[in-house]
């Protein structure tokens, strides 16, 4: 079983363009409606974030609910997305060294998603 975060956004076409922008990766457009993007998958090295467009998913309530671990291969990879989110969203958890020899930290972005992003040095 392999599960994947399944993100709802309002306008996908952009936000999607925004999510790259942070991690890099190839968008895969799997759903439109004339130009609109409903469905849409960002493939960054062996993982896939799945975004919708609020129309398709229509989400009950922004919030919360539902964290996304993040486990950073690298360190400047790390501190990079720590940057991009911090910068446009809020931090939970500052960046901190945890007692595992790496580093964390609790952002929510933009659009109200929370990431707890790990980067693990050993």
């Amino acid at each position: 079983m392999i599960a994947y975060p399944f993100i709802a956004v309002d306008n996908c076409k952009d936000e999607i363009k925004y999510y790259q922008s942070v991690f890099g990766g190839e968008i895969v457009i799997l759903r439109k409606q004339g130009e609109e993007v409903l469905n849409a998958d960002l493939h960054v090295e062996n993982a896939i974030l799945k975004f919708a467009d609020t129309q398709a998913a229509k989400p009950v309530l922004k919030g919360d609910y539902v964290r996304i671990f993040l486990k950073i291969e690298k360190e400047d990879m790390f501190r990079k997305i720590y940057g991009e989110f911090a910068a446009s969203g809020t931090i939970n958890t500052e960046m901190y060294e945890a007692p595992f020899d790496g580093l964390l930290a609790i952002v929510t972005d933009r659009n109200g998603v929370c990431w707890v992003l790990s980067f693990y040095r050993s």
